[in-house]
């Protein structure tokens, strides 16, 4: 989460130094945050508003056309299955329902680079399998997308994986090239080999 925080540019980095989309994080946070999607780890929706309300604010803060606007988010409840809860205030709706939300809300601009922190957390299964489609839907259309996960499973749909432990990288590399090199059965194998 902190590092997510320092590369969207909401957090400014105590040492080194890092870009995102050619931008440094540290000296250009607004051409960074212009060129993101975010989804935080806890809910960054509004609970007295309704879904439909939320998404319309975060398009108008990522600068969308009315016209835009209406169509992505008409995707988004197309993709997600969520066109039922399109006037239900969010405060009333279960938890792996506001992720749905949140992860639309990260989505609707298009962004360069997709930040999701957690996005599965609370989710069901189907939820989750869901969830992931989207993603590599959005990452083969060219979007970067970084993910942090604790389902290490997930860590397999990744081209990369950087494991971290105690703020310090273990190992970055492709998810089987790791499993390989460290002799692990799987990527909860590997964690354990890792941060021990």
């Amino acid at each position: 989460t902190t590092a997510i925080r320092m590369l969207c540019g909401l957090l400014k980095p105590s040492a080194g130094r890092a870009e995102v989309a050619g931008f440094d994080v540290a000296r250009r946070p607004e051409q960074v945050k212009r060129r993101i999607g975010y989804m935080s780890q806890r809910f960054s929706l509004y609970d007295d508003l309704t879904v439909s309300e939320n998404l319309q604010i975060f398009g108008t803060i990522y600068g969308l056309s009315r016209t835009v606007l209406r169509e992505r988010m008409a995707e988004m409840f197309r993709k997600l299955e969520m066109e039922p809860l399109r006037d239900h205030f969010v405060g009333s709706l279960p938890p792996g329902w506001k992720q749905k939300i949140a992860l639309s809300a990260a989505m609707l601009h298009r962004p360069e680079v997709l930040f999701l922190d957690e996005p599965t957390g609370g989710v069901d299964p189907l939820g989750r399998r869901r969830f992931w489609e989207l993603i590599l839907d959005a990452a083969a259309d060219g979007t970067t997308v970084l993910v942090t996960t604790h389902y290490l499973d997930e860590a397999l749909y990744c081209n990369r994986t950087l494991i971290m432990a105690d703020g310090q990288m273990k190992a970055l590399d492709r998810p089987r090239t790791l499993m390989r090199e460290y002799g692990a059965r799987d990527m909860d194998d590997l964690f354990g080999k890792l941060t021990r």
